[in-house]
């Protein structure tokens, strides 16, 4: 299904049939409306009653953004000429020509919506698969935190191959999720790809600051990528602890995207909010400068264009199962 981008159709087997974080829930508050961007295109996001709306930023009448708009009576309100807007999207009051009936055409642009884990998604076409799972959501025994969004000036897709990178831990991140002195010797793992997604077998890596107590520890990391832009980790720290997060990167366009983070933690009582988010905003600034050094900016799928090694099994692996997945979005050329 083609969908717009900035007024052009972007017809992708991918792109057009994920679901992506738009913003936070909390974030959208009742009788508010709010800007965000997905793919290139401006959205509106509102609420009518329990149900989220998201649009195309765009009265139909005179292109007026409608996230400028109020909401009111589970309509939105064109600040423009008045034009009221139901929540299918329709057109249904014209103030200057009351006693007609609005014309067909007059209907903005709508895309599915949800809410999970605190988080509002949009898909911009026919979704394939659900919302990707988080594992530690219904579990009473983790504390959730979103945090974020960072934003990225660099690929969406090489951000998650960052993100499941396990080599540059010591040289971006330094005493940190890593030493330098001590780079972790990458052995042989086995990666699957099934219904589920992309896994790697367990890896055993050296963290000078393995939670956010700052505690050093042999860690054991489990990774897996649910879908093409969202990726997650269960990571073992020693004591049955465990330190969990989803990344989804927002695509704005092929060569820029928001970073969203969910973090669980099952320890730490004493371990404050601001300490979670202290140390995602040190970890994803240092990954935001080597994203955006990449050349090219997007993603090589071919696996000629870039020199792979044994230790970059499981980022050869996501590369192989993007091209197999027909993406074109985003791609080197």
């Amino acid at each position: 299904m083609a969908v717009l981008i900035d007024d052009a159709p972007i017809d992708d087997p991918v792109m057009t049939t994920e679901w992506f974080v738009v913003a936070r829930s909390a974030d959208l508050e009742e009788g508010k409306a709010i800007p965000a961007k997905l793919l290139g295109t401006e959205l509106v996001l509102w609420r009518s009653g329990d149900k989220v709306m998201a649009w195309r930023d765009l009265c139909v009448h005179r292109g007026t953004r409608l996230s400028i708009g109020e909401v009111k009576d589970g309509r939105i309100i064109c600040p423009y000429h008045g034009w009221n807007y139901d929540k299918s999207g329709k057109c249904t009051h014209i103030p200057a020509m009351p006693d007609i009936t609005p014309p067909v055409r007059a209907r903005v642009m709508a895309f599915k919506a949800k809410e999970q884990y605190g988080f509002i998604w949009v898909c911009m076409g026919e979704p394939k698969q659900d919302i990707p799972p988080f594992p530690e959501w219904e579990k009473n025994s983790f504390r959730k935190q979103i945090v974020g969004p960072y934003e990225f000036g660099g690929s969406p897709f090489r951000t998650i191959e960052n993100f499941t990178d396990i080599p540059h831990f010591p040289f971006v991140h330094p005493m940190i999720n890593g030493d330098p002195s001590r780079p972790d010797v990458i052995g042989d793992y086995d990666v699957t790809l099934d219904e589920n997604g992309l896994k790697m077998s367990p890896i055993d890596v050296w963290q000078p600051y393995a939670d956010h107590r700052g505690v050093p520890a042999m860690t054991k990391y489990h990774y897996t990528i649910f879908r093409p832009l969202s990726a997650y980790f269960a990571k073992e720290t020693g004591d049955g602890n465990m330190f969990c997060m989803m990344l989804s990167a927002t695509p704005l366009t092929e060569e820029s995207c928001l970073v969203w983070l969910l973090v669980a933690i099952n320890f730490g009582d004493e371990v404050t909010e601001e300490q979670i988010i202290d140390r995602q905003d040190q970890v994803f600034a240092q990954d935001k400068w080597i994203v955006e050094s990449q050349r090219p900016a997007k993603i090589p799928l071919d696996l000629q264009d870039e020199l792979h090694l044994r230790v970059d099994k499981y980022s050869v692996a996501y590369r192989r199962w993007l091209k197999d997945l027909g993406l074109t979005w985003g791609v080197a050329s």
